[in-house]
């Protein structure tokens, strides 16, 4: 056999391996489970829990906490935001003196309590601004400072303007959750 032959053969042989696998191979079950593997579902029994008693999207609640700590319990951030859903000590104790939950350093990391908290202040900042993008804002960069960008002009009440976000950190945050937010959907609401 010629060395022609040869490569035309094995060019045959590829070719049928590449029709084969495309034909009987489905990409987008494997594109789903490696996804699966980044887009975790974990803490869900607290995630349905909160999302559910405080009316805010449980995809919507695990995309803030891949992108706060990735799920590690025990983060705590350079600027001392800590738990699942990095809330600053001074916001969480706020927000736990208003639903009447005793907080303390050791129990803020404590997922069925950090989640509680983030979930009912997520819920708060969306039903300020009547808006998720906003709300986003607000939990990254504090009501304070949108409810100043919205005064000065810089932001939309609307928030349909949401990349004007002056904090480069913040417009990044927020365009991270919307992103992940939208795969979470995409993967697991079907």
């Amino acid at each position: 056999m010629t060395k022609l032959l040869k490569r035309l053969i094995l060019l045959a042989i590829l070719v049928a391996i590449v029709l084969f696998i495309i034909k009987y191979i489905n990409f987008e079950d494997i594109k789903n489970q490696l996804l699966m593997r980044i887009y975790k579902l974990d803490y869900s029994e607290y995630v349905e829990k909160y999302a559910d008693e405080y009316q805010v999207d449980k995809y919507l609640i695990f995309a803030i906490i891949k992108a706060e700590s990735n799920f590690d319990e025990d983060a705590v951030s350079n600027k001392g935001a800590q738990g699942l859903m990095q809330l600053m000590y001074s916001t969480a104790e706020e927000i736990a003196g208003r639903l009447d939950i005793d907080l303390n350093e050791e129990n803020i990391l404590e997922p069925d309590i950090n989640i509680h908290l983030g979930t009912n202040y997520i819920s708060m900042l969306t039903q300020k601004y009547e808006n998720i993008n906003l709300a986003l804002a607000a939990y990254n960069a504090g009501s304070g400072n949108v409810d100043g960008w919205i005064e000065e002009g810089t932001l939309k009440a609307d928030g349909t303007d949401i990349e004007n976000v002056p904090f480069t950190e913040t417009n990044n945050y927020v365009r991270k959750i919307l992103r992940d937010y939208e795969i979470y959907k995409d993967i697991y609401d079907k």
